[in-house]
């Protein structure tokens, strides 16, 4: 096995196109590592940086642990690419969801180089995203111990609007670049750029892993040899099952007439629609961790003078029973709102009937909408309540078995969400080169069933 991987690694360095698509690969995902490494200029980021190793774990992942989680830790380090990719990542969904309920935008994006339009939205969306962010993480700089519980210390050496508008620039910069050299590793690179950037960054956590897992037996005095055969158990099958369900998919048959258009004959044929069970990906785990940090914040707040709302941010906090429910509940939701706003039956119904296609034993027009309705509700539930699985493990590991919270993200959880399908999708494309030259692909031996 792992001589057939190796193997197949050196085939791909003996395609030429391969060889250098990979190499400009790793060499922009370089330069990424660099921008969250530069600190900004007036802000001494080694005290921030050692106050996270302090802490690192103590207080879970909460929203500040997962922004440092997509930063690569540049957040943790006061450096140029603070903000990361977040701000472009967020202004396409809110691109993508506008255009759900906007028709202007839908009708854009269906018309030729209306893609390239909404691009340049989302672009110019990210800027105005960047700027307001980067104005606000300033601010939380100059008082960081309104942010990090427990902070002493001053991150910012020479405060005043001069230190506001250059930090402001400088973060803003960082972000665009990180965009382009996404859109560059896209368009001359092999994988999603963007995705590849935020992997990156988690893999860069790594070494902090380790080091948890390393001293597990000084934090945790009960952890025994059985409890590390059973993480390694737990961590292979989330990954397996993370695999499986990614690439699972109900292959609905369509079945096209023969069809005149002018002087040229079309034949007709047999081909399949494929509906994805896990259709909105970890986007619904972001969002529900997301907007469940709000309410425990506030009540928090509110604690101070009432008592009911105290009691009420410690059955919201982390792992707490309240929390778990919700946490699923609202996975669950936007779960089934991401492919409400994302997936178009009544298009796709529209567009097979337009061209001659239909689903046998279904009529073309509305009873093909309601059919696909029905069969992606079914499938969505069964990738919600495993979303709802993986969100959780890490949570459970951490609040009730100890494993340290840099551990614990490794077996599930966005992190891992990202890693898998982020991985298969580049090494889908690696294979695609090489099968094209005759080569063997990653997964000759072991393809799901279906998969070609």
């Amino acid at each position: 096995m792992l001589k057939a991987i190796a193997n197949t690694f050196g085939n791909c360095f003996k395609i030429p196109e391969l060889k250098s698509r990979i190499l400009f690969t790793l060499a922009v995902l370089g330069i990424c590592r660099l921008i969250s490494m530069i600190p900004i200029p007036g802000l001494n980021g080694g005290l921030l940086s050692e106050y996270f190793k302090q802490t690192a774990g103590k207080d879970g992942g909460g929203l500040l642990g997962m922004y440092s989680m997509f930063t690569g830790g540049a957040l943790e380090k006061c450096a140029v690419g603070s903000l990361g990719i977040m701000p472009y990542i967020s202004a396409t969904i809110i691109i993508q969801l506008l255009s759900a309920v906007i028709p202007q935008l839908s009708k854009l994006a269906r018309e030729e180089g209306g893609r390239a339009k909404i691009i340049q939205y989302a672009r110019y969306l990210t800027l105005l995203l960047c700027l307001g962010q980067g104005f606000f993480m300033a601010l939380g700089w100059e008082n960081p111990g309104a942010i990090f519980p427990s902070f002493t210390g001053k991150l910012v050496l020479f405060e005043g609007w001069w230190y506001r508008i250059q930090t402001v620039l400088i973060l803003t910069t960082g972000t665009l670049l990180l965009m382009w050299l996404g859109e560059q590793i896209t368009e001359r690179g092999i994988g999603n750029g963007v995705s590849l950037v935020i992997t990156i960054g988690i893999l860069a956590r790594l070494p902090q892993g380790y080091v948890g897992l390393r001293d597990i037996k000084s934090t945790n005095p009960d952890f025994h040899l059985f409890h590390a055969i059973a993480l390694v158990c737990l961590l292979l099958g989330v990954v397996a099952g993370v695999i499986a369900v990614t690439q699972a998919q109900r292959k609905i048959p369509v079945q096209y007439a023969q069809r005149a258009v002018g002087r040229k004959i079309y034949q007709g044929g047999t081909s399949f629609m494929p509906l994805r069970v896990n259709y909105s990906g970890v986007m619904p785990v972001i969002f529900a961790q997301a907007i469940l940090m709000f309410p425990q914040k506030i009540f928090l707040f509110l604690g101070g003078k009432v008592e009911f709302f105290k009691e009420l941010a410690i059955y919201l906090s982390e792992g707490a029973i309240l929390y778990l429910v919700m946490y699923g509940l609202m996975i669950l939701f936007f779960s089934y709102f991401w492919v409400a706003t994302q997936f178009n039956e009544i298009q796709i119904a529209d567009d097979l009937k337009k061209y001659g296609g239909y689903i046998p034993g279904v009529r073309p027009g509305q009873a093909t909408s309601a059919y696909l309705h029905n069969a992606m509700s079914r499938i969505t539930l069964a990738g919600a309540i495993f979303l709802t699985v993986i969100a959780v493990i890490p949570i459970l590991l951490y609040r009730m078995m100890n494993i340290p919270y840099p551990v614990a993200t490794f077996f599930g959880g966005t992190s891992l969400l990202i890693l898998v399908g982020v991985i298969l999708d580049t090494m889908r494309q690696m294979e695609s080169h090489l099968l094209m030259r005759h080569y063997d692909g990653f997964l000759k031996k072991g393809r799901i069933k279906g998969r070609f």
